[in-house]
């Protein structure tokens, strides 16, 4: 499945280094607001050990990791929601990603220009979950007028339909109106499903990024202050970047499994929770409609072993059947 996280924030914030770093391609850094005006695209792997380890084990002639698709936002700015800058461009960037990594300076350099004139960390971060959220609100704004014309001319079950998501679009609206992110609202699987078409900007997961530097002195003390998980890390020496990466794949609820041979080893992404056909759906709709047992064992179990065949004797390889709950690190054969 296809995995987008936009890298978001204020100009000379670092999110062109950062996403150099990640990606170890070349996009303009320089020193000046702006100079990303198109988003750059870059497929990073996901670090993970065991898959290097079960390629090994199987002597794999090809090892496929599991991907994270980071998008190069240009930099926000006061206004953006209302088309200050290129903010409608940036915006409509935002809405097609999956997950916002939103990235915070958090070190004085006198020769790096910050364009409030002072680095001040939940400010940043204050000007940029604003703007999501004014976004949002014209976004809701507008669908609650279309809504109550549905409400009075649509039929009685599209009417009931339109009654149930005026409703819900009517909480969310006071949220942002409170200058809250729509994601703060508890909303349920059918609620969600309900406004999903909308692709509201805050009501993305957001991971928030404060970027740090050796030589800098550190302005922000109390990090407890930050509204949401965070990272650190330093883009010019590379520190914290795999751990990002990690927490990239775990904000947007993700797991891995593993399939291995002497063709390939290779990852796969899939929702936490997944049953086994629809685990396999990542690899061919095949493999869901026409299912029939997976054999599962866990990666640890399968090393441990040392083959599957003194696994097989332990009776540590198991044969799964539609219900399986796919886990996190199980190597998995399906049979269709």
């Amino acid at each position: 499945m296809k995995l987008s996280i936009g890298i978001v924030g204020l100009p000379n914030v670092g999110k062109s280094t950062l996403f150099n770093a990640l990606t170890k391609k070349s996009v303009p850094a320089e020193n000046y607001p702006f100079c990303t005006i198109d988003p750059s695209v870059g497929i990073v792997p996901v670090p993970d050990e065991r898959l290097q380890k079960l390629s090994d084990f199987s002597k794999s002639a090809k090892t496929i990791p599991a991907v994270v698709e980071f998008v190069d936002i240009a930099g926000l700015v006061k206004g953006a929601s209302v088309g200050e800058g290129l903010g409608n461009k940036f915006l409509a960037n935002i809405r097609e990603v999956d997950a916002i990594a939103e990235v915070v300076r958090i070190f004085e350099d006198e020769n790096i220009i910050h364009i409030a004139g002072h680095v001040d960390p939940l400010a940043d971060i204050d000007v940029i979950n604003l703007e999501l959220v004014m976004a949002d609100l014209e976004t809701v704004d507008k669908r609650l007028d279309s809504l109550n014309q549905e409400v009075k001319n649509a039929s009685e079950k599209v009417r009931n339909q339109a009654i149930l998501e005026k409703e819900i679009l009517e909480r969310i609206r006071a949220t942002l109106q409170s200058g809250k992110l729509a994601r703060s609202l508890t909303l349920n699987t059918k609620e969600m499903y309900l406004i999903k078409g909308l692709h509201l900007l805050s009501m993305k997961p957001i991971l928030y990024i404060l970027n740090t530097s050796e030589a800098a002195e550190i302005v922000l003390k109390d990090y407890s202050k930050i509204p949401g998980a965070y990272v650190e890390v330093d883009p010019v020496f590379g520190t914290g970047l795999d751990s990002l990466i990690k927490e990239s794949y775990k904000l947007l609820n993700l797991m891995t499994y593993f399939t291995t041979g002497e063709d390939e080893t290779r990852a796969w992404t899939v929702p936490m929770g997944s049953t086994a056909p629809e685990a396999g759906t990542a690899i061919h709709t095949d493999f869901h409609d026409k299912f029939i047992r997976a054999e599962i064992i866990s990666y640890n179990k399968l090393i441990e072993a040392g083959s599957y065949a003194k696994a097989r004797e332990k009776g540590w390889v198991r044969t799964e059947g539609k219900e399986y709950v796919v886990k996190d690190g199980d190597v998995v054969e399906f049979k269709i």
